[in-house]
């Protein structure tokens, strides 16, 4: 494993997090984790070098912190360090915010939480939060030993990242969607440079765009990777890309096998600033123009925008929509997708059941607009 400088601490992180948000489920219900294969999984990252894990209060619908409580017993504690964030979006007061935390110590069988964020920030939940007084309270948890260091993740444009970073002195780590395809998106490039500048750790989230970087690419993109000296699978170009760029502290991966973990494991071993050379960058752009060309939509399953008050499987089918895109040109490959999609999704969670009502918008950290990309695949998959 590799490790890196992280922000001001006198610390290094191991180059691979473990995010603990996409960990193996069973029967397709993301709150019912299979545990035994998670543990095993968490385990193996901590015993091959990884020291950061990531989590927070709803993912896999509040499971994913009891899980990782689990599997930080005999001994593991001591080996990382763990992450996790307030439900920014829960909020209203002082006491919601003990009350929060208090819960997710519990849930993580620990008696302090060594990285705390405030999940998800945005423009709205940033002046909420101020108008808490949030400060106030971070002061006293940090003071009574509860959490050891303060940061927050974001999604939203460069101009509210900038005014969070400037807006606390004691931020010790940012978390940020980045990635090859998003260098101009949230954050992006300049929120990376200027977070490392002011002495803040970055974490990425999202180095392979929620797996949509990682699939099998259209056939104008592997023309591309297929040009490389080097072969690297898709996720690999994806991964080294994110840890090329010499401020980012660490980098979250979201495992849902341990086929997964031992080939990110494996990976990060290879990573480090500056190895990719100007000639692989130059494909990077060629491959972002590529799925540029095809309609690249930036849906990363979070699944935030979920449930659907209508029943309509968003992020399934904006998945479809997306390898819909992706195989333009290709009417054949094109007929199998919307084949699959028939066997997959059924007419009561299909994309003429969207109501419009926007409540999904409101929830995608993406800010992407869903209520226009389920009608067209309603159009493109249901027209019959």
């Amino acid at each position: 494993m590799k490790y890196r400088g992280f922000g001001k601490l006198d610390w290094k992180a191991s180059a691979l997090g473990f995010g603990t948000m996409r960990l193996p489920i069973i029967g397709g219900d993301s709150a019912k984790i299979d545990e035994a294969q998670a543990i095993e999984m968490i385990r193996y990252a901590i015993d091959h070098g990884v020291n950061y894990l990531d989590s927070a209060y709803p993912y896999h619908r509040g499971n994913s912190e009891i899980v990782v409580g689990k599997a930080l017993e005999n001994g593991y504690r001591e080996r990382v360090k763990v992450a996790t964030k307030m439900p920014t979006w829960l909020v209203k007061s002082h006491k919601d915010m003990d009350q929060y935390l208090d819960e997710q110590l519990k849930r993580l069988r620990a008696d302090h939480i060594d990285f705390y964020l405030l999940h998800a920030l945005e423009k709205d939940r940033w002046s909420n939060l101020l108008n808490l007084d949030v400060f106030d309270w971070a002061d006293s948890a940090l003071s009574d030993g509860r959490i050891r260091y303060l940061g927050f993740s974001f999604h939203d444009k460069y101009e509210v990242f900038k005014e969070i970073v400037d807006g606390y002195d004691k931020w010790t780590l940012c978390q940020i969607q980045y990635n090859y395809m998003d260098t101009e998106n949230q954050a992006g490039t300049k929120g990376l440079k200027y977070a490392a500048s002011k002495g803040l750790a970055v974490v990425v989230m999202e180095p392979i765009a929620g797996g949509m970087l990682a699939i099998n690419p259209p056939t104008d993109v592997q023309a591309v990777w297929e040009q490389a000296r080097t072969k690297r699978t898709p996720a690999e170009w994806a991964l080294q890309w994110v840890w090329n760029q010499p401020e980012v502290s660490v980098t979250l991966s979201g495992m849902s096998d341990m086929k997964q973990v031992i080939e990110n494991v494996e990976t990060a071993s290879r990573s480090g600033p500056g190895t990719l050379t100007n000639e692989e960058l130059e494909l990077i752009s060629k491959v972002r123009e590529k799925y540029h060309e095809c309609g690249f939509i930036g849906c990363t399953g979070c699944r935030y925008c979920m449930p659907c008050p209508e029943g309509v499987a968003i992020p399934e089918i904006l998945k479809f929509l997306n390898e819909y895109s992706r195989r333009r040109g290709d009417g054949d490959a094109q007929k199998e997708v919307v084949g699959s999609y028939a066997q997959a999704i059924t007419a009561e969670n299909g994309a003429r059941k969207c109501g419009k009502c926007g409540q999904c918008e409101e929830q995608c950290p993406q800010h992407l607009p869903i209520r226009n990309l389920i009608g067209e695949a309603a159009w493109v998959f249901e027209r019959n």
